[in-house]
């Protein structure tokens, strides 16, 4: 993606979230100069990999198959290993009318995803066999807003504003904004995007960036090379 096409995703997706009554905490309006002066100070938003991300999936196509997320708490491998601590996280996304998240799944994370506002959010579901690959016949075991579903592999789960999905480790799941933009909240275990994504066809996780002009905030996937 180029950067000001990310500019221009992460500042409508502000605008939006807004528009929904939320606030986003104080780090995610940084310029990317304060943040490298203040870097000692942001070690704990830097470390835990807090804030903007972006990505089309390396596929070059985000208004198809890409999704907005910000990263507001995250926990450490750490604390959910020795089951103890900060062993959750939060992210807010928005999928945006019939734009695709890809089908995946995780290995450790367990999630709850929320539909906070907007339209309906339609999400396809597959459960593992035993090797970890997609199960095209088995049922998907889920529990939705604490009562147990079953579906059967491949139905879609429509969840309206304030329905809510919980997601165990082994469901593989894709979805996107039926009939219109959606802010989506994901509450879950300690998130590690960079171990524990498995997709289905062969993508990435994140964001080829052609820097055709200055980043207005840094994506969590610029830490490493903007902050060092």
């Amino acid at each position: 993606m180029k950067r000001s096409r990310i500019n221009e995703v992460l500042l409508a997706a502000d605008d939006y979230i807004r528009s929904l009554g939320f606030r986003l905490p104080p780090f995610a309006y940084l310029a990317p100069d304060e943040m490298k002066k203040r870097s000692g100070e942001l070690e704990g938003v830097i470390n835990a990999r807090l804030g903007w991300d972006i990505t089309d999936y390396g596929e070059g196509r985000f208004d198809e198959m890409g999704l907005f997320l910000f990263t507001a708490r995250n926990g450490s491998l750490a604390d959910l290993q020795s089951g103890g601590g900060m062993c959750y996280a939060e992210k807010i996304m928005i999928s945006r009318r019939d734009q695709l998240s890809p089908m995946h799944r995780h290995i450790v994370k367990t999630e709850d995803i929320i539909n906070r506002g907007g339209s309906k959010l339609a999400i396809r579901m597959y459960e593992s066999g035993v090797d970890g690959n997609l199960d095209e016949t088995a049922d998907v075991p889920v529990i939705c807003d604490a009562v147990p579903r079953t579906l059967a592999a491949g139905d879609t789960l429509v969840l309206e504003p304030g329905e809510s999905v919980t997601l165990s480790p082994g469901n593989w799941h894709a979805f996107w904004g039926e009939g219109g933009d959606v802010l989506i909240g994901e509450v879950s275990t300690v998130n590690d995007d960079l171990t524990d994504n498995i997709f289905h066809q062969p993508i990435g996780r994140f964001s080829d960036i052609e820097e055709d002009t200055d980043p207005v905030h840094l994506l969590v996937s610029d830490y490493e090379g903007w902050l060092s």
